[in-house]
């Protein structure tokens, strides 16, 4: 059936008035977690995972896509108004947006951030509503082997780049293997890990991890770090939140420029939306040196727009990478593979077969929130900034509450309480010791497929390891992983090169 036909019955579903709510509900939530310090959109889909599974599935993640993308409509506000972006992905914005805003344009710099992630999210929708279902046709290509290369691919790639260390990157994948690896042995039915405790045969609960990582975890981090943010100064932008004519031909270019960054990045699991943000930042800045009139570290307009259409093309890009071949490239898009898997849905080519009301309505959700999040933001910024009047104990108390009472209410269990406690405590420490999250929630969410399929794989080839490293599609995968890590290492070399010339001007100086 023709693409458009069924993204046309996904909008007759996705615009009842139901799903219309739930659109809402997702980017009213997505955006306040963004523009609160540290709450970024994978911490809110933790909190509603255990709450969402008595929801129709097609609601549950319509929400879960408005909550994605409305926390990078919401991250940059935090950082325009006050230089303290909220999360990774805003911090490229920050160095121009704040500019702007201290020369008082914070109206203009807000306003050019919501059209750009409007532009980028936009864009990117268009993309993934053709490019998924290539790509679903082209996973169903995918055995054994493939699937293990695929998972391996995602390991390496999220591990090595997300991180300014390998070794913490590393650790972190590990840790995510070792909790998934613990309860019976479905194949042969021995315990592992479970210190003969019966509470851990059947396993540590994916939600309860999620909650305590991303959630308590991070509320404990952030409210720790609480009394530096005490003396930063809230800006508040006054005149018109919408630009001229000769501000929107300033920026467009940067916004395409931004957009055609970001849209690889959605199919390589490279830590999400940081990575392509940085790199349309550095972009306008090299081309702003060619100007006749350089503006960079003045307030530049372009400096703004790229890396806010970066960041919501990769999030749109992610979602069709997620729904077409259950690749997720970030700790948010982990946590909604997770969601597929507990209402019973796998993500790739039989999802698009055999659920494709929830697939085509999810798609034409994006659109309709990219709609929503532009009134929300583009008007309404100074309203979402007033929450960061919020007092900060009644904030982190009132999370800690919901984490516990999501976990108690799907388990009923005191036993995933305590596990609640002491991995919250254990994320805490991660974000403390600078240690990625997202390597953790992406092995824990990938170990079983890549277990599985190396397993398959195996016995499908009586023991012959080398099935691992034949056909085309695995030999590909492994080439691009092998291209990745390159560009990573090069990427930190010249850094380090950076660094060390700097150090060695200021000692000269």
């Amino acid at each position: 059936m023709d693409v458009l036909t069924l993204l046309g019955e996904g909008f007759a579903g996705a615009l009842t008035p139901a799903n219309l709510l739930w659109v809402l509900i997702g980017c009213l939530l997505g955006t306040a977690v963004g523009v609160l310090p540290g709450l970024g959109s994978s911490m809110a889909v933790a909190l509603l995972l255990p709450i969402t599974f008595s929801l129709d599935p097609t609601a549950a993640f319509i929400m879960f896509a408005g909550v994605y993308f409305g926390g990078l409509f919401g991250d940059s506000t935090m950082g325009i108004l006050m230089n303290t972006p909220g999360q990774a992905s805003a911090i490229a914005s920050t160095f121009e947006g704040h500019k702007m805003a201290l020369n008082g344009r914070a109206a203009q710099a807000l306003a050019t951030a919501a059209i750009g992630a409007f532009i980028g999210g936009m864009i990117a929708s268009v993309v993934v509503v053709f490019v998924a279902p290539a790509l679903a046709d082209f996973s169903s290509r995918f055995g054994p082997a493939e699937f293990f290369a695929l998972a391996v691919f995602a390991f390496a790639a999220t591990s090595s780049v997300v991180a300014d260390s390998a070794i913490k990157g590393l650790t972190s994948l590990l840790i995510g293997l070792g909790i998934a690896v613990v309860g019976i042995d479905g194949v042969s039915g021995a315990p592992r890990f479970t210190m003969d405790s019966p509470n851990l045969f059947d396993g540590i609960s994916l939600v309860t991890v999620t909650v305590a990582i991303l959630a308590l975890g991070e509320v404990i981090y952030v409210a720790c770090l609480e009394r530096h943010m005490k003396d930063k100064a809230l800006i508040r932008p006054t005149g018109r939140p919408w630009l001229s004519r000769r501000e929107l031909k300033e920026a467009a270019p940067a916004w395409l420029r931004g957009t055609a960054i970001g849209l690889p990045f959605g199919v390589v699991p490279a830590g999400g939306s940081e990575i392509p943000t940085f790199l349309a930042y550095g972009l306008e800045k090299r081309l702003d040196k060619r100007r006749k009139n350089p503006m960079f570290g003045k307030g530049a307009i372009r400096g703004l727009a790229a890396p806010e259409a970066a960041g919501n093309a990769t999030t749109g890009m992610a979602m069709g990478a997620l729904l077409a071949l259950g690749l997720p490239i970030s700790a948010t898009a982990a946590i909604m593979l997770a969601a597929f898997r507990q209402y019973g849905l796998q993500p790739g080519p039989l999802l698009f077969d055999r659920a494709p009301d929830l697939v085509w309505s999810l798609l034409a959700s994006f659109f309709i929130a990219m709609v929503v999040l532009l009134v929300l933001n583009l008007p309404f910024a100074m309203v979402w900034a007033k929450l960061l009047l919020i007092p900060r104990p009644y904030l982190y108390a009132g999370i800690t509450v919901f984490c516990a009472l999501g976990i108690y209410a799907t388990s009923g269990s005191t036993f995933d309480l305590v596990m609640l406690l002491a991995i919250g405590l254990l994320g805490f420490l991660m974000r403390a010791l600078d240690f990625p999250l997202a390597p953790l929630i992406i092995g824990m969410v990938l170990g079983p497929l890549a277990e599985t399929s190396l397993r398959d794989a195996a016995m499908s080839a009586n023991g012959d390891f080398s099935v691992l490293v034949q056909g085309p599609i695995a030999i590909t995968l492994y080439a691009l992983l092998a291209a990745v890590l390159m560009f990573s290492i090069r990427g930190k070399v010249v850094a380090r090169k950076r660094e060390k010339a700097a150090a060695k001007e200021l000692v000269d100086a």
